[in-house]
Parts: C-alpha cells; sequence; structure tokens
C-alpha cells in the first residue's frame, strides 16, 4: 500500500489556524459525548419517573459496573488513536493499517472476555460495590442485559479511535447521533410504554449501540480506500510490531481507566453503604458530572490527536498554542455548566424524579459538581498534553495518583475523618480531578514531550 495519504478521510491537523482547527475537531466529539451523556441520563430519566428511587439507584449502580468493564476498551482505543494520529503526522500510511488490524482484533476478543467474566462474576460484582438490596435484583437485570453488549461498545470505541486519530471527528458524532435517538425511542417504548422497566433500559442501550456500530462498519467497509485498510480477513492478523505498540502505551491508559473508575467504583459502594436514597443521589451527581467530563473529554480527545500529529510531523511550536486553547476553551463553558447548575438546581433535580425524600436531600451535591466543572476545565489540558506524546509512564503515574491514592484518600478523609459523609466522598472525588492538570503541567515545563515519539513506527 501507498504511504500517499489520502485526503478524503484524513484531516491533517499540522497546518493551519490551530485555534480554528481546535474548534472544528473538537466541537462534534463534544456533541458526540455531550448525545452520549444524554442517552445515559435518559435512561435514569426515564426510569426515575417511572419507577423512582428504586429503579434510579438500579441504573446508577449497574452503569458503575457497566464503566468498570470498559476499562479495556477506553484504553486500548485511546492508544490506538493516539499511534495512528503520529503515524498519519509521519505521512507513515503502512503502520496505519497495521495499528487498525491489530487494534480491532484485540478489542473485540476483550469484549468477549470481559462480557463472560461478567456473567460469570456478576454476584460478587454487586455485592462488591455495596448494590443495595432494595434495588439489588433490578441492578443486576441491567447489568446483564448491558453485558451482553460489551462487544457493540468496544466496536464502536475502535471505530471512533480510529477516525478521531486520522482527525476525523464529525463520522464519529454522526454514529453516535444514531444510538442516541434510537436509544431515547425505545427507552420511551419499552419504560414508559411497554412496562418494562430497568431491563427496559438496558435493552434500549445496548440495541442502540449494536445499530449505530453495524452502521459505522457498513460505511468504513464501503469507503474502504479511502483511510488505508481494505477489510481483507488477513488484514485483521494481529501485528508483533502494532501489538507491541499499542499494548505498550494501551496498557498504562488502560490501568489508568480501570484506577479511575475502581476509585470511582469504591465512592460509590460508600455512598451505597448509607441506604437507596443515598444511591440514587449519586446517580444524579454522577449525570451531572458527566456533563463536565465530556467537555474535558472532547477537548483532551481532540488535543491529544492534534498533538499526536504535530509530534509525529516534528512541529513542536505548535503544541503550546494547542494546550492553551485546549485550557481557556474548557474553561470558558465550564463555567457556564457550573453557573447553570448553581442558579437552577431545583429544576434540574427534578428532571431525574419526583421523589420528594430524594429532591429533598438532593442539594448536597451542587458544590461538589461546581468543583469538579473547574477541575474538568484542568484535566483537558493535562491529558492532551500527556496522551497526546503516548508518554506511557506518566498515564500510569496519573492512574496512581488519581485514580487511586488521591481520589479514595481524599474521598475518606473527608467522608469518614472528617464526617462529611456521602457530600465529603464527592468532595474528595472531585478534588482528584486536579491531578492531571499537576503532573501534565510539570511534564510540558520539562520540554520531554520533544523527545517523545516512540510511538510512530518506522517506514520500511
Amino acid at each position: 500500500m501507498s504511504n500517499k495519504v489520502n485526503k478524503s478521510m484524513i484531516n491533517d491537523l499540522t497546518e493551519g489556524n490551530v485555534t480554528k482547527q481546535l474548534f472544528v475537531f473538537a466541537a462534534p466529539l463534544f456533541l458526540s459525548n455531550a448525545l452520549q451523556a444524554v442517552y445515559n441520563i435518559v435512561d435514569m430519566v426515564i426510569v426515575g419517573q417511572v419507577m423512582g428511587a428504586k429503579g434510579m439507584s438500579a441504573v446508577a449502580v449497574g452503569g458503575n459496573v457497566l464503566m468498570l468493564m470498559n476499562f479495556i476498551a477506553m484504553g486500548f482505543s485511546g492508544a490506538g488513536q493516539i499511534i495512528i494520529a503520529q503515524n498519519v503526522g509521519a505521512k507513515n500510511m503502512k503502520a496505519v493499517k497495521r495499528t487498525i488490524g491489530t487494534l480491532m482484533s484485540l478489542l473485540l476478543g476483550a469484549a468477549v472476555i470481559m462480557s463472560i467474566l461478567c456473567f460469570l462474576f456478576r454476584e460478587q460484582l454487586l455485592n462488591l460495590i455495596n448494590a443495595p438490596a432494595e434495588s439489588f435484583d433490578f441492578t443486576m437485570d441491567y447489568t446483564l442485559i448491558c453485558a451482553s453488549g460489551l462487544v457493540f461498545i468496544y466496536g464502536y470505541n475502535v471505530v471512533s479511535a480510529i477516525m478521531r486519530g486520522m482527525g476525523d471527528s464529525k463520522r464519529p458524532f454522526m454514529f453516535v447521533a444514531i444510538a442516541s435517538v434510537i436509544n431515547i425511542i425505545l427507552d420511551v417504548l419499552f419504560v414508559v410504554v411497554m412496562g418494562i422497566g430497568v431491563r427496559g433500559a438496558a435493552l434500549a442501550t445496548v440495541l442502540g449501540q449494536a445499530i449505530s456500530f453495524g452502521w459505522a462498519i457498513v460505511y468504513l467497509y464501503r469507503r474502504k480506500e479511502s483511510f488505508a485498510f481494505d477489510f481483507k480477513l488477513s488484514s485483521f492478523r494481529i501485528d508483533g510490531k502494532s501489538a507491541k505498540a499499542i499494548v505498550k502505551l494501551g496498557i498504562p491508559m488502560s490501568i489508568q481507566s480501570a484506577a479511575i473508575t475502581i476509585s470511582m467504583t469504591v465512592v460509590a459502594a460508600w455512598v451505597n453503604s448509607f441506604g437507596v436514597v443515598a444511591s440514587a443521589i449519586a446517580g444524579m451527581i454522577s449525570k451531572l458530572n458527566m456533563m463536565a467530563g465530556i467537555l474535558s473529554a472532547s477537548i483532551s480527545t481532540a488535543g491529544g490527536s492534534m498533538i499526536g500529529q504535530n509530534l509525529g510531523a516534528r512541529k513542536f511550536d505548535r503544541v503550546p498554542q494547542i494546550l492553551k486553547n485546549a485550557f481557556f476553551i474548557s474553561l470558558a463553558v465550564s463555567a457556564v455548566i457550573a453557573a447553570i447548575i448553581y442558579l437552577f438546581p431545583d429544576q434540574i433535580f427534578a428532571m431525574f424524579t419526583h421523589d420528594e425524600i430524594v429532591l429533598a436531600s438532593a442539594a448536597i451535591i451542587i458544590g461538589p459538581v461546581m468543583l469538579n466543572c473547574l477541575g474538568a476545565a484542568t484535566r483537558s489540558f493535562g491529558f492532551a498534553m500527556i496522551n497526546g506524546s503516548g508518554n506511557s509512564r506518566l498515564n500510569l503515574l496519573i492512574a496512581i495518583l488519581d485514580g487511586i491514592i488521591g481520589r479514595i484518600s481524599f474521598a475518606y478523609i473527608l467522608g469518614f475523618m472528617f464526617a462529611m459523609g456521602p457530600q465529603g466522598f464527592w468532595y474528595g472525588d472531585a478534588l482528584a480531578g486536579f491531578i492531571p492538570m499537576l503532573i501534565g503541567g510539570v511534564y510540558f515545563l520539562s520540554g520531554k514531550w520533544r523527545k517523545d515519539g516512540e510511538m510512530v513506527e518506522s517506514k520500511n
């Protein structure tokens, strides 16, 4: 295959105005993540309105289990995106093809294994995170149905990673839009009209992801000539060199994702021990924090791809510009989100449920949510710098400090030692979100990122 870059599906992020490119690339990412957040929130809103606190708790706890099962998809797809971006920047399309085939085979195989493990250890998982007894059966239903569709969730992550590494964020938005619309329609049909309850919400999520992933694969296959992958069976062979690069970066990124998810699960287990009302409120704060998180994830993903391509092309002078824009864009939008939550809390909480006991206690999450918004703005800078450079050691450091030591320690100190209870857990969780900025900032000032081009393969 020629190393000539076909422009029809590959966007060169090494030339042009940095601010404009970041906006144009990040906007579809933000919309994609926002839509994903919307259909996650829709599950809870519809179930909460129909079933009350028990239903909300089931979706919240089941969602935590699903996040725990996704850590491999998040880490390895993120690694694949950076490797593809760096090789696109270096104009090495042979390496891009090998990376795509290897990434697809590795992750789809991992999805099957994770689904089997979830079915085998389902009761242990729910007991581990203190799923409230009142909602235990509902939580089990939600978890098992979502686990059955894990291959579609992993598959969507692979497709998105491939396209974003090539500088294309518009098509992943199109695919997630399909999933979101289908999920919302089926939520109303299954939960409200047919009365299936929590199982209906989980089934709507799985079917939405399945149809979206199938559509994405068909779309890519019909345009296979334009993005360096021919979809021949031999092209899905796991290439040793590509696998080594993916594993080298993917394991630390997976550990980072798993560590953060595990720590959040530990915090959730502590919250769940306070009963079903606290568990339901935890679901609310999780969804509200998600709105700030999608901004951070969008900007850091866009910035990471831009930095990856520019490091591959050895255009170091553009990196500081990318980081500056990433930080200030995130800060501005996060401030707006925080202001809306502060000014209209009652209206926002009422969207989730009419349960008076839950609503009477929900105000305790306003402060933690606003602090999390500020932390989300700083995370975009740190993760864009670290992930874009492909520095696996720093990803592992963040996993340890942010995911384990910081999040769990802060939550424990405030929640138990200062006797703040669930509110202390949530404040501790928010404080840990500033750690990636500190690590990424020191790394940037050190200048070592200029030498981190080890993910780019040679062209021979």
